[in-house]
């Protein structure tokens, strides 16, 4: 079972049908919508400020999902995939979006839905992902529009089979 621990009075609250790997660790301010999937060794620190999350994320293994006291919430759209060693820090995230493996995404910034961040990159404090962009790089820049494809076969697809993948774990 998941390390789920309440900090400062917050307790973690989970939608339906999520998916909690054994050494992820969810704590404090944390809320999470329907057929989510929090992946080993990922850590979701409610502990500064909430961590909101909509349905259909799956947080892959040893992503970081954090946020800055008093200032920075962190919010999470609805089908949205967070690939393995992301940082998810302070942020706004919207519908439809995939973040790659070992992106940094940091205080302040909004992706906008349909949108695609690059293994790697690093989305400096403050940036604004337009919908339907590809950032990569350090600092992340636009390099392309997401297209028909890159919808149906990488956001689309990674949230959709995060969703089979969990079924074989529960």
């Amino acid at each position: 079972m998941a390390l789920i621990k309440e900090v400062r009075g917050y307790t973690p609250k989970f939608g339906n049908d999520c998916f909690l790997a054994e050494n992820a660790t969810i704590v404090g301010n944390v809320e999470m919508g329907d057929g989510c999937s929090v992946w080993f060794g990922a850590v979701l620190r409610g502990d500064v400020h909430f961590i909101k999350i909509g349905n259909n994320v799956n947080i892959q293994d040893n992503a970081t999902i954090h946020a800055t006291y008093q200032k920075s919430p962190t919010t999470i759209g609805n089908n949205v995939s967070i690939a393995h060693n992301a940082v998810v820090h302070g942020c706004t995230i919207n519908d439809n979006v995939l973040i790659g493996m070992g992106a940094v995404v940091l205080d302040d910034v909004v992706i906008e839905e349909n949108s695609i961040i690059a293994a790697g990159s690093v989305v400096a404090k403050g940036t604004v992902v337009k919908s339907g962009c590809v950032y990569a790089g350090t600092p992340a820049k636009k390099i392309k529009e997401v297209d028909a494809r890159l919808l149906e076969g990488e956001i689309n697809r990674i949230a959709n089979s995060y969703n089979m993948y969990s079924s074989w774990y529960k």
